[in-house]
């Protein structure tokens, strides 16, 4: 890629849910969307495994990741900041 080209990577939020495993974490995201036949606001969840090197994140906080290269089979997504820490 040239100076000139960016690439738009995407920022996902979410909830740890696991820290189980050594240097990944499972978050959940949910996102709310608009039923198309009932026009009711709906509520989906997804789960993303992220890359995190420090293992500095625990259950329970609410991270920010950024899109990467495929690190593993499932990792697409590695931590850049720690949002809120859980209490």
């Amino acid at each position: 890629m040239s100076a000139k080209q960016e690439r738009h990577l995407r920022m996902i939020e979410g909830r740890v849910v696991s820290d189980k495993m050594d240097k990944t974490r499972v978050i959940l995201v949910e996102t709310l969307m608009m039923h198309p036949l009932l026009k009711k606001t709906i509520r989906r969840s997804r789960r993303y495994k992220v890359h995190d090197e420090k293992n500095e994140s625990h259950t329970g906080d609410l991270i920010s990741a950024i899109e990467t290269r495929p690190l593993s089979k499932h990792k697409r997504h590695r931590l850049t900041r720690i949002l809120e820490r859980a209490t």
